[in-house]
C-alpha cells in the first residue's frame, strides 16, 4: 500500500530556492512510490491552514521543504501525534536538520532518508501548549535574534556574525529570575539558554550534549563577562568548547521558569513569548524522520 506524504513548502526558502527544492524533493519521493501532495503557503497562516488539513483527511508523513521557521509551525500540528515530521532543509540556519543528522546541502539525500522510512522520536520542550524542537533562547541571543529578522542582507550565518557585533555596542547583563525544578535563583546573565537539541543560530552549539531523546531540558547560563570576552569565545561555539569557560553553567531539569524585564525569548529561530515563560520537556512527543540512531527507532 502507497504512502502519502504532504509537502509543505516555503517558495522563499533558500535564496526562493524552495520551490525548486520541492519540486525535486516530490521527484524522489514519487519515485520510491510515495503519493506525495504539494501545500504551497504565501504566509504562514495560509501554510498552517494547509498543513491542518492535510492531517484532517490524513497523511503518513509531513515533509518540510524550508528552513527553521517552517519546521516550527509543523512542530506545533504534529506535536502529540503519530505522523511523523520529515525536513528537506534549505532555509538559513537549518538548526533542525542539524540536530537529526539530515543532509544540508543536498535535496535528493535529504528527500532519500524521507523515503527510507525511519522514524524516531523526540522529545519538545514547550509553554502553554506551544512547542519548540531545539533551542530556546533569551537575553543577548534574542536580541541578536531582532536584528537578524530586520536585516535584509546578507544571507545564512554571515547575517547571524553580523548582527552579533552590533548587538555587543550597547548590550549589559540582565537579571534573571529562575525557577530550575523547583528551586528559585536570580542570576546577572549575558543569556540563558534551554536546549531540547544542541544548536541554534546556523549551528551555534550553545547547549552542546543536550540529546533530543533523554527527557530532560538542558538549561545553559552564561555569567556576565566583558565584552571583549565575548568576542573572543563566540568563535568556539561553532565546536561546543565554550563549555570549558569559568562563566557557563549547565543545568539539566524537567521544568524551567525564566523572568526577566522586558526580554523576549526566540525558540527554533522564532518568536516564542515575552518572559516569564514556564517551560516543560515533552518525552517522546514528536515522531521525525531521521537515520535510526535514536534510543527508540522504527520504520514506518
Amino acid at each position: 500500500m502507497a504512502t502519502e506524504l504532504a509537502l509543505l513548502v516555503n517558495p522563499t526558502s533558500g535564496r526562493r530556492m524552495g520551490a525548486r527544492a520541492a519540486r525535486e524533493a516530490a521527484t524522489v519521493l514519487r519515485g520510491h512510490g510515495h503519493l506525495v501532495r504539494e501545500l504551497v503557503g504565501e504566509d504562514a497562516g495560509e501554510a498552517a491552514y494547509l498543513a491542518a488539513m492535510a492531517l484532517r483527511q490524513g497523511i503518513d508523513g509531513l515533509v518540510v521543504v524550508g528552513g527553521d521557521g517552517m519546521v516550527h509551525l509543523a512542530v506545533q500540528l504534529l506535536a502529540g501525534t503519530d505522523v511523523p515530521l520529515g525536513v528537506v532543509p534549505v532555509g538559513s540556519g537549518n538548526d533542525m536538520a542539524r540536530t537529526l543528522g539530515v543532509p544540508r546541502h543536498n535535496v535528493r539525500a535529504a528527500a532519500e532518508l524521507v523515503a527510507a522510512g525511519r522514524t524516531r522520536a523526540m522529545d519538545l520542550g514547550g509553554a502553554a501548549g506551544t512547542y519548540f524542537a531545539t533551542v530556546l533562547a533569551c537575553g543577548f541571543d534574542s536580541k541578536v535574534n531582532e536584528r537578524v529578522n530586520a536585516m535584509q542582507w546578507p544571507r545564512g550565518q554571515m547575517r547571524y556574525n553580523l548582527a552579533t557585533v552590533a548587538e555587543l555596542r550597547t548590550f549589559e547583563p540582565i537579571g534573571f529570575t529562575l525557577e530550575l525544578d523547583g528551586v528559585r535563583r536570580e542570576e546577572e546573565a549575558m543569556l540563558v539558554a534551554v536546549g531540547n537539541g544542541p544548536t541554534y543560530g546556523g549551528g551555534l552549539r550553545i547547549c552542546e550534549g543536550a540529546e533530543i531523546d533523554d527527557g530532560v531540558l538542558d538549561v545553559v547560563i552564561i555569567k556576565p563577562v566583558p565584552k571583549i570576552e565575548l568576542v573572543r569565545t563566540y568563535p568556539k561555539l561553532f565546536r561546543g568548547t565554550h563549555v570549558h569557560h569559568p562563566q557557563y553553567e549547565r543545568i539539566r531539569v524537567s521544568q524551567v521558569s525564566l523572568a526577566a524585564a522586558g526580554i523576549s525569548a526566540y525558540a527554533d529561530g522564532e518568536v516564542f513569548g515575552a518572559l516569564p515563560l514556564t517551560l516543560d520537556v515533552a518525552p517522546g512527543a514528536l515522531r521525525v524522520f531521521a537515520p535510526g540512531t535514536g534510543r527508540h527507532s522504527l520504520d514506518i
